[in-house]
Order: C-alpha cells, then structure tokens, then sequence
C-alpha cells in the first residue's frame, strides 16, 4: 500500500492546481499525517469540497482512504530509514566493491534493453545532477558525445529551466540524485507531466522509497556509503559511472553494428 504506487497512473490528468496540490501533499505527508480534511484543507489553502475532489482524482475512494495510505507509506519509510542502505564503514575497501557489484546486481535487463531501444532512434540527451555527482557527470557526457549521441547537460538552475523548455516527447531525461528528494527536479518532472510532454524519464537514485523515483518511467538503485569529511559528503558514486556506461554498452551491443559498424575486441 504505496501513496506513490496510486497516484502515479493518474498524475496526467491533473489540471496546473491539482499539480500544485500534489507538490503540497508529498512535500508536507509528515505534516498532514493524522490531520482531518478541514485541517490539511486549511493548510493546502483550498476548500474541503476542493481537496476531496483532488483525492478522489489522484485514486483514493475518499479521504480516510488517503490518509491511511499516507500513514502507511510514512511507516515504510521510517523502517528502512531505521536500516538504511548506506551505513558508515571502517573497512571501506571491502564494502566498496559490495556496493558496486550490488548496483550491478538488481540491474533489469528489460529496463536496460528498454533505454538501448530509446538510444537507438537517437534522442536528445539531457542530464540533470547537482552536487556530488555533477562532477561525474561531465564524463558520462563525454561518453555519449563521443558515441553520436547529442547531449545536453546544464550546470546551474537557469541553464537547467531553459534545457527544460527543450524536452520534447522524443527525448530521453536521465536524473541523477542521490536521496530522490530533490525538489527542483521533483518540479521538473512534474511540470513535464502538467504539459503533457512525455520523454523517457530515466532516474538513478539511492536505494529507498523516494519521489524522484516514483514520479520516473525507470529508475535505478545507487548503492553506496555514507562518508564524510569536514562536513561534506564524499560518498562513492562510482556505481552511477557503472550504469550509465552498461546502458551505452547494451546499446552498442544491441545497435553497435547497424549505427556505426562496432565490433567488440576479443
């Protein structure tokens, strides 16, 4: 019993407000959670007639049904925050190669065969990262520019709205962020679905329950763990270099041959 689970099939269909009201909602659960109608209406600044017809539109029979979902999607999250995925380590060299050969593990090969069938009608690439896993992303621009591929990848938030204006149906959108909370990817992805534009959203995530990977068509699991040095975090993130280069490689091994005559090397 997943909020996100729900909702997602019906996201489409709401109006630029309704949008604005599900951004309240995931953005507030913690706060609304246990909250009456007349309570989270008065938060939300809508009437409680309004509200209940956002419920019953994003898929819930009313609002006992909504609020029972979100409490329970509240615990699911408390549980695995209670075992997290990225835990400190002291032998680090140990868990390191875990991590990546688990990231490798999970990976589908449907989803993988999904985004080389995508590469090969030769989309336009957008690359969304912040922080950390910005500075790996100029390699993995690189790698795909280098394959034919025509890449975009803006580094700060005005070059980022202006590459939003760009994406169209045909294109492929990859979001790379680490906790999955990021609120201005979140509103990216949403304001593409009140536009109706449907690209190929493609999201690598750490290994939780998060928005980010709810609100996209695949999402992949990061593994890795938690360091920090004078307050930053220098986590691994190797293993989102090992997904992005095991997506060109299943392209160049699906479409190699007939895109640019590739041959493997014994």
């Amino acid at each position: 019993m997943d909020f996100f689970s729900i909702v997602e099939p019906h996201l489409k269909e709401l109006t630029e407000n309704e949008h604005h009201l599900f951004d309240f909602v995931v953005q507030n659960m913690e706060k609304i959670n246990g909250c009456s109608i007349r309570e989270v209406a008065s938060i939300a600044f809508v009437s409680t007639a309004t509200f209940l017809r956002f419920v019953r539109k994003i898929g819930f029979s009313g609002f006992s049904e909504f609020t029972t979902v979100i409490k329970f999607t509240l615990m699911n999250n408390h549980e695995r925050e209670s075992s997290p995925f990225t835990v400190p380590q002291t032998d680090y060299r140990t868990e390191y190669t875990k991590n990546i050969e688990e990231t490798i593990r999970v990976l589908k090969p449907e989803q993988l065969k999904k985004i080389a069938d995508k590469l090969a009608e030769h989309p336009r690439i957008f690359l969304f990262s912040k922080d950390t896993t910005k500075h790996l992303t100029e390699y993995i621009k690189y790698l795909y520019s280098m394959s034919g591929f025509s890449v975009s990848f803006p580094q700060d938030k005005d070059y980022r709205r202006l590459a939003e204006q760009e994406i169209n149906d045909n294109s492929l959108v990859f979001i790379m962020s680490f906790n999955g909370e990021n609120e201005e990817f979140i509103r990216l992805i949403n304001d593409l679905i009140r536009k109706g534009i449907s690209p190929l959203i493609v999201s690598i995530t750490g290994a939780d329950n998060n928005t980010i990977q709810n609100l996209s068509d695949i999402n992949f699991y990061l593994f890795t763990d938690e360091i920090t040095v004078n307050d930053t975090d220098i986590g691994s993130r190797i293993s989102v270099i090992a997904i992005m280069e095991l997506i060109l490689y299943q392209y160049i091994e699906n479409y190699g041959g007939r895109d640019f005559n590739f041959k493997a090397k014994m």
